[in-house]
């Protein structure tokens, strides 16, 4: 579909690089069809920010949601960047918000869906054995971009 004729759809995005105690990474892994095809992707846990939510508490609930793991303390601001691209039938520009979290309970719960069918229902957890593996594994450059800017907060903070 030509750009000029698509709607465009905006919405602002929260999510987290969530660290355990051992160093490892918190990704989501989930398989989608492109172009007919199943594809496996490797993603940072993020959702939607809700009206009259924060952009912490929007990420530190959608980790919870996507992943089970809902004892997080946010340790630092990444920042955030602007992502665009063509789905279905719009142009999507999704501003992305990430903070580098501390696991502070490694207990699992059960993930928040909003019904069986829910995308989030698809995902995944998976660990990676730290940030530069982390940086390796995921599918999308721009959140390999804010897994790196938490490995130099990490590296900054020292041992």
């Amino acid at each position: 579909m030509d750009r000029p004729t698509m709607k465009i759809r905006a919405y602002r995005a929260a999510g987290g690089v969530v660290l355990d105690a051992a160093g490892r990474v918190l990704l989501i892994e989930r398989w989608v069809l492109r172009d007919g095809r199943p594809v496996r992707e490797i993603r940072l846990p993020k959702g939607h920010v809700e009206p009259g939510e924060s952009d912490e508490q929007a990420a530190l609930r959608e980790v919870c949601e996507e992943t089970g793991y809902c004892g997080l303390a946010i340790a630092a601001d990444l920042g955030e960047a602007l992502i665009e691209f063509d789905w279905q039938d719009a142009h999507v520009r999704r501003t992305e918000h990430y903070f580098l979290m501390r696991l502070t309970e490694p207990g699992r719960g059960v993930p928040h869906f909003d019904s069986p069918t829910a995308e989030e229902a698809h995902f995944r957890p998976r660990w990676a054995a730290g940030l530069q593996d982390a940086t390796a594994l995921l599918t999308f450059e721009s959140e390999q971009q804010f897994v790196l800017r938490g490995l130099e907060r990490v590296q900054a903070a020292g041992p």
